[in-house]
């Protein structure tokens, strides 16, 4: 009774497995990009822009009233009695086009943000894409262990049935466990990595840090060396570009408002002083105009607008270096791209097939009783190692096209 009981348990704990198996959500590269919409330093540019937006329905306000009430002009002697109590009231209107100016500057303010955020966003889109073809290739090497284990599993079998028959030596049954048990290391390794990529691809989809979930691990190499860089859409592209581009846009929308400052404003005095005493009421109503080109109120705009100049001048030049930077980045990306590719058609052409070779032709002498165990291991490690070798290449040219992709900002 007690072992039909250990039975059922065990197979409840077998489907409660294979359940939570079926239930890993399969992610694509093109789910994950989706998600990172979701991280909170891009929500946070989002509640930012909201800011500067609102601040655009104040721009055309009016300064607030003045009022005031009280004696004027009375006597302190109270006979004769005489002098008034008095309401007097102050309207400012600013000039119209400073208000325009006013409001044309802070609808430019949060242009800025947008392609800061985009900015973020790219970087983001670069580090997930990373992490992603990191963990692609990874897993592509454990699926090489796991080839490795059979291969070494077989000739661990095949030595031991050698062994019975004196045909082999115990020290190098020990090698060959060895180097299976070696592979544990190894797995064990790829696996901390692949945990510390869905982490990272957690954290940036701002999800359960531990959530598990697999991947496709189809890739597509891209043919970026043979592209032509073009400047006029890098400009149009790049939002660290476009950012300065809208940055010089509203250091001159900056430059029309200080400009508009020459411009008078408007005003209208309006009092009424009840007599006291025998005094007669009076009135008072006056317009008000500034005279902003004076030369004591016109020395701060005028500074300014020297200033901004300036401003304007050094966006122009950052931009320009942005774009030289940009160009010779891409130029030795596409390089580095063309040597990659020229790296793994060797290793897909010649070094892998030459360690096959190598291995296959100790395996038969060994098989034949003209080698020995050692020679026949090495050549397994030699094939690993140089198809390890190639998963780092290939490793290298995608990091290579998510570095083009980031400087080309390609979503």
């Amino acid at each position: 009774m007690k072992k039909k009981h250990q039975i059922i348990y065990m197979l409840l704990a077998s489907l409660l497995s294979l359940s939570a198996k079926a239930q890993v959500q399969r992610l694509s590269l093109d789910s994950v990009l989706s998600r990172i919409t979701f991280n909170p330093s891009l929500i946070s540019f989002d509640q930012k822009i909201n800011a500067e937006d609102a601040y655009v329905a104040g721009a055309k306000s009016l300064e607030a009233p003045k009022i005031s009430a009280g004696q004027y002009q009375t006597n302190y002697q109270p006979k004769p009695y005489a002098g008034w109590f008095m309401i007097y009231g102050e309207q400012t209107f600013t000039n119209p086009a400073k208000l325009r100016a006013k409001e044309a500057y802070l609808k430019g303010v949060s242009k800025v943000t947008v392609e800061d955020k985009n900015y973020l966003k790219n970087q983001l889109i670069a580090q997930a894409r990373l992490s992603y073809y990191d963990r692609v290739v990874l897993e592509k090497k454990l699926t090489l262990l796991q080839s490795t284990q059979g291969l070494l599993e077989y000739m661990l079998k095949d030595a031991n049935i050698k062994l019975t028959y004196g045909k082999e030596k115990l020290n190098n049954i020990y090698k060959a466990k060895a180097d299976l048990y070696q592979l544990d290391n190894i797995r064990e390794q790829l696996n901390n990595e692949i945990r510390q990529k869905n982490i990272l691809l957690n954290t940036l989809m701002n999800r359960d840090k531990q959530t598990e979930f697999m991947i496709d691990t189809t890739v597509t190499i891209m043919e970026y060396e043979l592209t032509i860089t073009d400047t006029a859409r890098l400009v149009s592209s790049r939002s660290d570009i476009k950012g300065i581009s809208r940055s010089i846009e509203l250091q001159q929308l900056n430059a029309d408002a200080e400009y508009s400052k020459r411009k008078p404003d408007f005003g209208i005095q309006a009092a009424h002083m009840i007599g006291l005493g025998n005094t007669p009421s009076q009135y008072t109503l006056m317009g008000v105009i500034t005279i902003p080109i004076v030369p004591w109120a016109s020395k701060e705009y005028k500074a300014n607008l020297k200033g901004i100049r300036f401003e304007q001048e050094a966006l122009a030049q950052k931009k320009a270096d942005l774009l030289n930077q940009a160009e010779g980045q891409l130029a030795g990306l596409k390089a580095e791209i063309s040597s990659k590719k020229r790296q793994l058609t060797n290793y897909r052409q010649n070094i892998i097939p030459a360690q096959q070779n190598s291995y296959k032709t100790a395996l038969q002498a060994y098989e034949q009783n003209t080698g020995d165990l050692p020679s026949v291991l090495n050549g397994i490690k030699d094939l690993q190692a140089a198809k390890m070798e190639q998963l780092d290449r290939l490793q290298e040219l995608l990091q290579l096209q998510i570095a083009y992709q980031r400087e080309n900002e390609q979503y």
